[in-house]
């Protein structure tokens, strides 16, 4: 396997300096939940801050923080559950998942998130889509539309699929659904249906809760003008070149948040 070259992040695109808003990538992000009301509120902070517009859509009191938090999502709209559909469409990336709840986690007032999921790919085949988080637990792998992300940890591999997480696994899932396959760990494992790539890098630090929401948000807003297989490798490598940074700053003592502001920093450096 491979290592992801940085020379190839030189590949991204950038946005025209006669563009105008709109043009450089609109994303809708479907997340959150009563238990997990931080996750989507990570992965909309650093996608709010690369493409020109987010549709978020969580659960009311989700969209009652995004509101008061406007100075942070100036171009946003917050989008109501029933309200989803007519988004989709002007979306050109569609994340979902992160902060949905699983079965045992689902309170009250939450959507069935397999239902919510497999309803909406269903429906929208020929979207974008990331799925991370609740989505990813709870679909169906043949749900799994062609030329979709998928970002899961290892053990969330092994629930999807009921394989090890190996280069030759990832590789053959990969294959099988022609999607895209970014396994987090020490290594990133990232596989298309043609290629593996490994990223190596980050730290301890980036173990805290929500930086893998951070990563969804990151791939998702790069799947907006961006190739499946190029937005996860440039998300991976950049969201691990932002834990390092941090770590020479902080040490290993950092969170999510700390994560989502480091990396629109390093992303200059390392794009421009």
């Amino acid at each position: 396997m491979q290592d992801f070259l940085a020379s190839e992040l030189k590949k991204l695109y950038v946005p025209s300096k006669t563009s105008h808003k709109g043009q450089n990538g609109k994303l809708l992000l479907i997340g959150g939940s009563e238990l997990f009301h931080s996750a989507s509120l990570w992965a909309l902070k650093v996608a709010s801050r690369i493409v020109d517009m987010v549709f978020y859509s969580s659960i009311p009191q989700n969209n009652e923080i995004v509101l008061k938090a406007k100075n942070e999502f100036r171009d946003g709209i917050v989008v109501p559950r029933g309200k989803i559909a007519d988004y989709i469409e002007e979306a050109d990336c569609v994340l979902i998942g992160p902060g949905l709840p699983r079965k045992e986690g689902q309170e009250a007032g939450d959507d069935d998130t397999k239902e919510l999921t497999e309803k909406l790919i269903k429906k929208y085949q020929d979207k974008k889509w990331v799925i991370d988080g609740g989505s990813l637990q709870t679909i169906n792998p043949s749900f799994m539309p062609k030329n979709s992300i998928i970002t899961p940890h290892q053990g969330e591999f092994r629930k999807l699929f009921g394989l090890e997480p190996t280069e030759k696994n990832i590789s053959s899932m990969a294959k099988k659904y022609n999607i895209v396959i970014l396994v987090k760990g020490l290594t990133d494992i990232i596989c298309s249906k043609n290629k593996c790539v490994g990223v190596t890098g980050g730290n301890a630090g980036m173990t805290k809760g929500g930086t893998g929401d951070v990563l969804a948000g990151l791939v998702a807003a790069l799947y907006c003008k961006n190739d499946a297989f190029l937005a996860a490798c440039a998300g991976s490598y950049i969201n691990k070149k932002a834990g390092e940074s941090l770590f020479k700053k902080v040490g290993y003592f950092f969170n999510a948040s700390d994560l989502a502001d480091e990396i629109p920093q390093v992303m200059k450096k390392l794009v421009d």
